[in-house]
């Protein structure tokens, strides 16, 4: 899977029915309203780079009430599960 963080600035009078409306998109797997620069931040997992193009571009970006997103596509992941995987396989760092 290929994640990419979408940070989202939004009509704030509505915050909560963009979120939603976003959380109920295919791709879209998280939704959290953040304080700072943007007021939501939208974690989406795709297959192939192709499919952001219509998760995020055709879909998300035409939600009423988004007024500007920037995605942020990762490389890599680092967690503590991550890591806890790793060590169950035997992998050495």
């Amino acid at each position: 899977m290929i994640s990419a963080i979408v940070m989202i600035k939004a009509e704030v009078g509505r915050i909560p029915e963009v979120a939603q409306e976003i959380a109920e998109i295919e791709g879209i797997r998280e939704v959290y309203s953040v304080t700072g620069d943007v007021d939501l931040i939208a974690i989406a997992r795709v297959n192939r780079h192709e499919e952001f193009a219509d998760v995020i571009a055709d879909r998300l970006n035409k939600v009423g009430g988004v007024l500007e997103t920037t995605t942020h596509i990762s490389f890599r992941a680092y967690s503590s599960s991550d890591l806890e995987a790793g060590f169950s396989l035997g992998l050495e760092h």
